[in-house]
């Protein structure tokens, strides 16, 4: 079968995106939206999703609702 983005993307809880630096963080971004893009460019027809606007948008990806109190500052 086909490859999806969610068989070759990486979730951050908000803890584990804390532990990450500067440099890790850019680079998550970068493969990221390069990986959506390379399998748009292939043809796959899917959704953008929610994790690629927020990186698109240079907000934190980690999943809505696991602190829904907790901002980065």
């Amino acid at each position: 079968g086909l490859v999806s983005f969610e068989d070759v993307s990486v979730d951050f809880t908000w803890e584990e995106w804390q532990n990450l630096d500067d440099a890790q963080r850019t680079l998550y971004r970068d493969v990221m939206l390069e990986t959506y893009y390379s399998l748009v460019s292939l043809g796959h027809c899917i959704i953008k999703p929610e994790v690629i606007f927020k990186l698109e948008q240079g907000a934190e990806p980690w999943m809505v609702g696991e602190h829904p109190n907790q901002t980065l500052s």
